[in-house]
């Protein structure tokens, strides 16, 4: 009689006892991970559902001549599974690890330290409203509307350069005798000066003021910033009435495929060619197009939505390279006048090898 039998017979289930534990341990266990996941994917010139379930467009313009459109300009989302009151399991981490079209991250980079979901939601409400507004502005700009842009103080910090200079509610209109009418130019004029101080021509309760504020150093690492301590914001007045509707959706991604939206609408024939196609990327008014997250996940949900062309912006390259699902191509902007270069190109059946690219390589 084998003796041994029953003792591997003992060991063996003693290993499937433990795997068990060890599965359930691991199923309840809190992570310190979020999945990243490919979201909805919404047709700029078509509708989705506002907060009372009834469909409405995303791009309702009034004061101007509107025209037909075709095909799409999808912009893209990305889901987040998991929060700081609920993580992912590690059983969840670890089939996210094996699916391409999706990203395990560390939960401090979406849910930091200290910010409630709801604090992170409202942030992100916030976010998608500013880049509406720069959305709109890139458009009529690109149009060569007038945006009637004017730079705004919206606070001045305690204890900062321009506490006693400036306040809240401020128009400043020029600095140094040089016009501006962007937040980003500001910033950028006070970065010139190099920790010089800079004459600000300001607008407040309608009366004209100049006032002098010294900027103080701020550096991260190799990093030098010169600032006087104020937040801001760029107000506009268009000419023509512009509503951008879409609900359950934050952050500033969205922007370019607003702009483009907006575009197409306000100008005859198709602007993307009839063509289905997709993108990001955050935009100002000047029509500079910037880097998002999350993009490997847009990239999959803009080819499962049915897109054929994806617009990334230039600085995510470094992401997008060796992870363009098949059947997707992937087109890299900088500004949104490479985006309407790109589409104009695809309408009209152009040399697409003459656009530039991330120099991709298809994944399988």
């Amino acid at each position: 009689m084998d003796r041994t039998r029953p003792v591997r017979l003992g060991l063996g289930v003693w290993a499937l006892v433990v795997a068990l534990v060890a599965l359930v341990v691991l199923t309840f266990l809190p992570t310190p991970y979020v999945i990243q996941r490919p979201g909805p994917v919404y047709d700029t010139l078509g509708t989705a559902a506002d907060a009372d379930g009834e469909q409405v467009p995303l791009i309702n313009i009034e004061g101007a001549e509107t025209f037909e459109t075709a095909g799409t300009l999808d912009l893209t989302t990305v889901q987040v599974v998991g929060n700081r009151e609920r993580t992912p399991s590690w059983f969840e981490l670890a089939l996210a690890w094996m699916d391409s079209s999706r990203a395990v991250v560390p939960l401090d980079s979406v849910f930091p330290e200290g910010v409630t979901t709801e604090q992170r939601d409202e942030r992100n409400a916030t976010l998608m409203v500013d880049s509406q507004h720069e959305a709109t502005a890139a458009a009529l700009n690109a149009l060569g509307y007038d945006t009637g842009a004017q730079v705004t103080v919206v606070d001045v910090l305690e204890d900062s350069p321009a506490q006693g200079s400036l306040e809240s509610d401020d128009v400043v209109t020029a600095v140094d005798g040089v016009a501006v009418d962007s937040a980003k130019q500001l910033r950028q004029a006070i970065q010139d000066a190099g920790g010089d101080p800079v004459v600000l021509t300001v607008l407040r309760a309608g009366e004209e003021q100049t006032v002098e504020v010294t900027p103080e150093k701020q550096v991260e690492g190799d990093v030098t910033t010169w600032l006087i301590g104020v937040t801001l914001r760029t107000d506009y007045d268009f000419e023509i009435d512009v509503t951008l509707q879409l609900d359950n959706v934050g952050g500033p991604s969205a922007g370019m495929m607003f702009a483009l939206g907006i575009v197409d609408t306000l100008t005859p024939g198709e602007l993307n060619g009839g063509e289905n196609i997709a993108g990001t990327g955050t935009i100002e008014a000047d029509g500079t197009v910037g880097p998002i997250g999350g993009i490997r996940q847009k990239l999959y949900g803009a080819r499962d939505a049915g897109a054929e062309f994806f617009l990334a912006p230039q600085s995510n390259c470094g992401e997008v390279t060796g992870h363009v699902p098949d059947g997707l191509t992937v087109i890299s902007t900088e500004t949104l006048d490479d985006s309407l270069t790109a589409l104009e190109v695809i309408a009209d059946g152009g040399d697409l090898e003459s656009l530039p690219t991330c120099d991709v390589v298809t994944s399988p």
